[in-house]
């Protein structure tokens, strides 16, 4: 899951970013409304957090930005200004949750996910895929009733590879959800971590499309 969070507070984006990495969040932070506006229309992410109250405007005004684009990217608004009327407005600009500070970071993760789960056309928090059984809340994999060791960046793999099997995802796109915009990726990292997973849960599990991508096969147990 790749995050983009508006927030001009940076102790706080350096807690968001590590609070959220732990829950296999892949996290970008921009402190000005339009450092996200132009990184919006370059790049996609799984979902949003935008403060209210920047130094160059208001995250609703990216808000607006980014639903005037049809973009349907889940929005989650975290700010200080916490009052009925201000929870109403935000959400009637486009937000899909709101929530007020302080918070609480484990609440924060779990609204993202159901967030994201919902904007995937998903209820259930879990995947289930021939003998894989896949709980993204705890992040933990079975196959055949036996727990498997994966590590977040194998996760993340399986994760964007099962929400639509048979469809092919390109490197690019692979990458996107395993890194940060500012992270350096090393020339053969996801060749290793499919290979990897390939390992543990089994080898015809993830397809190579030569020259496009990599997909997880349709076929179900």
């Amino acid at each position: 899951m790749r995050i983009l969070v508006l927030e001009d507070d940076p102790m706080l984006s350096d807690g968001l970013t590590s609070g959220l990495s732990l829950h296999g969040m892949s996290v970008e932070c921009v402190s000005t409304c339009s450092d996200a506006v132009s990184i919006f229309d370059a790049a996609h992410y799984s979902a949003a957090i935008l403060d209210l109250m920047l130094p160059d405007g208001s995250g609703l005004d990216v808000l607006s930005h980014i639903r005037a684009r049809d973009n349907t990217m889940p929005v989650m608004i975290l700010t200080a200004i916490d009052a009925v009327a201000d929870r109403i407005a935000g959400l009637d600009r486009g937000a899909d949750d709101y929530m007020g500070k302080p918070f609480d970071l484990g609440e924060l993760a779990a609204r993202l996910r159901v967030m994201i789960r919902r904007a995937a056309g998903r209820a259930n928090p879990i995947f289930t895929w021939r003998d894989l059984t896949i709980a993204l809340s705890h992040r933990s994999v079975t196959r055949a009733g036996i727990v498997l060791s994966l590590s977040r960046r194998e996760f993340a793999v399986l994760e964007a590879l099962i929400e639509r099997p048979g469809r092919v995802l390109s490197r690019s796109q692979l990458e996107a959800r395993l890194y940060g915009w500012n992270e350096e990726i090393g020339s053969n990292a996801l060749e290793v971590h499919v290979h990897n997973l390939r390992a543990k849960i089994g080898r015809d599990a993830i397809e190579t499309v030569r020259g496009l991508g990599y997909r997880i096969r349709e076929d179900r147990a």
